[in-house]
């Protein structure tokens, strides 16, 4: 039991606390110790009756079921696997930074939780574009394609794609209008973390990287690139580890 405590403790915060209550919500479900109809998102009850936690629980909630409880499982190794990455990798240190783009796909979802461990996998996978990945049977590909696979993969064991999808459009949506259009194509930065959010979760250094950074910003016109030449505007999104490397 230390062992798993010690695992789950090395995992971070931000990640664990996701992670522990993607575990709890179902299993409380599961078990009927709470009805769980009180999870589900149900407007009428948001509404009129301020059932305000409904839009959290919804997304944490997974119905467990003898036809369901592998594809719950994958997911959550998803869940932790990636997350765990981007938050040790390209935000490491800006803990604010990785809450505002769990609030921000959170809103544009807000329904289940498959879409939204998707959007996380879409958003890594874009910054370790290059990186080649090893998934079942031996395949290997670059990462950039990792999501579009999975989204296969969860339709065979699963029966249906449109949450997979959802998430795949909500995570290229952040990561166009946080990174690509304001950075790569020279646009408006139409996305910024609050302020509060820095209050409560301070930037701070030192931690583990090596998963994937953030792309630098695009220079300036009239500012030439090293050494001359062209190739002008394009970016390396990132580098990153094997998947279950060191």
């Amino acid at each position: 039991m230390s062992d798993i405590g010690d695992w789950f403790r090395s995992i971070p915060f931000i990640t664990r606390s996701w992670f522990a209550a993607s575990i709890a919500v179902p299993l409380v479900g599961k078990l009927g110790l709470i009805n769980f109809r009180h999870f589900l998102l149900v407007p009428e009850l948001f509404f009129n009756r301020f059932q305000l936690w409904r839009p959290v629980t919804a997304t944490l909630y997974f119905p467990i079921s003898p036809g369901t409880g592998f594809l719950y499982l994958v997911n959550l190794y998803f869940l932790y696997h990636y997350s765990t990455r981007l938050e040790t990798g390209a935000f490491d240190g800006r803990p604010a930074d990785y809450i505002f783009m769990l609030l921000f796909n959170w809103i544009c979802i807000v329904l289940l939780m498959i879409p939204l461990i998707m959007s996380v996998l879409y958003v890594w996978a874009q910054f370790n574009k290059d990186m080649i990945v090893s998934f079942w049977f031996g395949t290997r590909f670059k990462a950039h394609y990792l999501p579009w696979v999975i989204l296969a993969f969860n339709f065979i064991i699963g029966g249906s794609f449109v949450d997979e999808l959802t998430g795949n459009l909500v995570g290229h949506l952040y990561f166009f209008l946080m990174f690509k259009y304001p950075m790569d194509l020279g646009g408006r930065s139409f996305l910024s973390t609050p302020e509060f959010l820095y209050r409560f979760f301070p930037n701070r250094r030192g931690g583990i990287s090596g998963f994937g950074v953030p792309p630098s910003r695009r220079p300036a016109a009239q500012e030439p690139a090293a050494g001359g030449g062209g190739g002008g505007g394009r970016h390396n999104w990132g580098q990153g580890f094997r998947l279950g490397g060191e």
